[in-house]
């Protein structure tokens, strides 16, 4: 994102707590792989901390894994501008958490719709195309958002959406599914959604995340406008007999978005081969959490994130049999 919006002329700054990353765009830039964007992006001033700055930038992107938004937020929220906004591209739903910092006027959530990873510290890799939904807490419009949803054009198609809620949701229960499932499997989207039983894990995983939302009183949006999360939910006779044509539909759907993003690759995966701590409770334990407080089961999404949390403990290893075994557990 800090690429596109130099190459477009913006005054970016970035701030990341990496030495090594910190180090490699001082000498190099912001360097893009498989991009027609700049081949290396120099921002105006490369921070390791904000100690020293007080009221410059409109807005502050925040791009840190869930489990680190919390403190980014309040390291940052003395550097905002009169006017300035905080925006969380997490998946999750952390918007909540960033309000309670910096005010919920200062907020803006803005859904994610491609991937990317970074393969070497200052080198970029985009993985899938995809643009934005961008929104406010209470769905209110002003000149600030329409203003920052124009600027992201220069990295993708962006929308404004008056129901934040409803596109978070649903990304949520897309990112259970494949950030998870991607995580446990240890590998890219392609190979790991050919397998029916992957896909049968995604489904059931969405289809709990989409109960809980409605017991939430959330209205679903379609994400990048086509995937219908109210459609793709298992319906009772689905979850007990299979080749329906509707369920053949679903899983039609799901290789359908597989081989678009058969490139991506799980963010989370990597947080935990980094040794970092993994978002898993930020995406599948919301839905068991709030699954228990609707008195809603969700054992799959419970099945996964302990997974989840024994690779990152060291106690398995990601892997396509680790996935099949999450599956039989669970039959």
């Amino acid at each position: 994102m800090a690429a596109h919006l130099i190459e477009q002329g913006h005054d970016v700054s970035v701030l990341t707590s990496n030495s090594a990353i910190a180090k490699a765009i001082l000498e190099n830039g912001i360097q893009l792989r498989g991009e027609d964007g700049p081949e290396a992006a120099r921002p105006s001033a490369v921070f390791q901390e904000l100690a020293s700055s007080s009221g410059e930038f409109d807005f502050v992107l925040l791009s840190t894994q869930p489990p680190q938004v919390e403190e980014a937020a309040r390291s940052v929220s003395a550097a905002l501008g009169s006017r300035g906004r905080v925006v969380c591209f997490q998946n999750g739903l952390c918007e909540e958490r960033v309000a309670a910092i910096v005010g919920r006027e200062r907020v803006i959530g803005a859904v994610v719709a491609w991937g990317a990873s970074m393969v070497e510290p200052g080198l970029y890799d985009r993985t899938s195309s995809g643009g934005f939904s961008v929104g406010t807490l209470d769905g209110s419009v002003d000149p600030e958002l329409e203003r920052f949803t124009l600027m992201l054009e220069a990295i993708g198609p962006a929308a404004i959406t008056r129901n934040l809620l409803g596109a978070r949701w649903s990304k949520l229960a897309i990112n259970c599914a494949i950030s998870t499932l991607g995580t446990i499997g240890g590998d890219r989207l392609g190979p790991l959604i050919r397998n029916r039983f992957v896909r049968r894990l995604g489904l059931e995983i969405m289809t709990e995340t989409v109960h809980v939302a409605a017991a939430e009183k959330v209205s679903l949006e379609k994400v990048s406008g086509t995937i219908d999360l109210d459609w793709i939910a298992l319906t009772e006779a689905e979850m007990v007999a299979a080749g329906s044509p509707g369920l053949v539909a679903k899983h039609g759907l799901l290789l359908a978005v597989g081989a678009r993003y058969r490139r991506l690759r799980s963010s989370m995966l990597s947080a935990i081969e980094r040794g970092r701590t993994p978002a898993v409770d930020f995406l599948n334990g919301e839905i068991v959490d709030r699954g228990v407080r609707h008195s809603i089961p969700t054992p799959i999404n419970a099945a996964a994130r302990e997974l989840v949390w024994a690779i990152a403990r060291g106690e398995t290893e990601a892997s396509h049999e680790t996935v099949r075994a999450l599956y039989d557990g669970t039959r």
